[in-house]
């Protein structure tokens, strides 16, 4: 099998290169933190710089934390751009703006390799699992050629569009998880304020129309104060503004959205950033006054 390069081996990154390693797929990996790389060396990656990644491996992913740090990646004058050849493949799987994946892939088109924006839903749980939605934007042709790689880290890749498409799904994706734990955070918040048995209420209403994936996920979490990062408020509050700015360009209103953002912006203040994103609740526990916890059973 082909070597494969993966650059970014961070919360998600992480699990994903080591699921490709556990199903035979050859790496050579790169992140500039020595202990994600020393992890995935003693799984069996080799590790490479950008020159030896774009000399080895015809198809290269990468998952960075935002777009200018892709950008930069890509196209620093010692970035991955300057060591690759035509025929090539990059698969970026960062939740960056529309806008900018666009631009990623017209610049790699302009040295004649291909590029697919693809990226990924489920958090760090489905990474570490291989269960992640994988989004993509590109070619047909090129998209099934990374389609079986996709399918070795998670359970589900669908093409939507040219590129740039995947990240405008991903956008809606994240309108969608965002706003599904601010309306249950705010729920579970006005139950424990009238005086119910919050873990209760939440057992009550998770096998009916209420329930979801993501009431399943954060509910918990929140009922025990366990607001490890799975996916940071500073990477949803990323997203958020990327929904705005992009609804700002094709003039379509995002009232909702808007007023998530100004939510992510005050629990910015509140130095929040690096928490889950179910510390959302904590906006509408200081409103009320309350917080939210598991009731003492005798």
């Amino acid at each position: 099998m082909q070597k494969i390069g993966f650059i970014g081996l961070g919360i998600m990154g992480r699990p994903m290169a080591l699921n490709l390693l556990r199903k035979g797929v050859p790496l050579m990996v790169n992140d500039i933190v020595e202990e994600a790389v020393a992890v995935l060396t003693e799984a069996g990656a080799e590790y490479g710089d950008y020159a030896s990644i774009a000399a080895q491996c015809p198809i290269i992913f990468t998952i960075l934390p935002n777009g200018p740090i892709v950008d930069m990646a890509l196209f620093s004058e010692t970035g991955l751009a300057t060591h690759l050849k035509p025929g090539q493949i990059v698969s970026d799987l960062s939740s960056v703006s529309p806008y900018e994946a666009r631009s990623f892939g017209e610049r790699l088109e302009r040295i004649g390799v291909h590029f697919v924006d693809c990226p990924v839903s489920g958090g760090e749980p489905k990474a570490m699992d291989g269960t992640l939605s994988f989004m993509a934007g590109g070619s047909a042709d090129v998209f099934e050629k990374l389609k079986p790689y996709y399918l070795k880290m998670g359970a589900s890749a669908i093409l939507t569009g040219p590129v740039g498409s995947g990240c405008v799904t991903k956008l809606a994706n994240q309108i969608i998880v965002n706003m599904n734990i601010a309306s249950l955070s705010e729920a579970l918040v006005l139950a424990q304020k009238a005086g119910a048995d919050v873990e209760k209420v939440y057992e009550a209403i998770r096998g009916g129309a209420a329930g979801s994936v993501m009431l399943d996920a954060k509910a918990p979490m929140i009922l025990n104060r366990d607001f490890k990062p799975g996916g940071r408020i500073s990477i949803n509050r990323k997203d958020i503004r990327n929904v705005l700015n992009e609804a700002n360009a094709i003039d379509c209103p995002v009232p909702l959205s808007a007023q998530l953002y100004e939510i992510m912006q005050s629990l910015k203040v509140a130095g929040q950033m690096e928490e889950d994103h179910g510390s959302i609740v904590k906006y509408f526990e200081r409103l009320a006054g309350v917080e939210v916890r598991k009731k003492e059973r005798e």
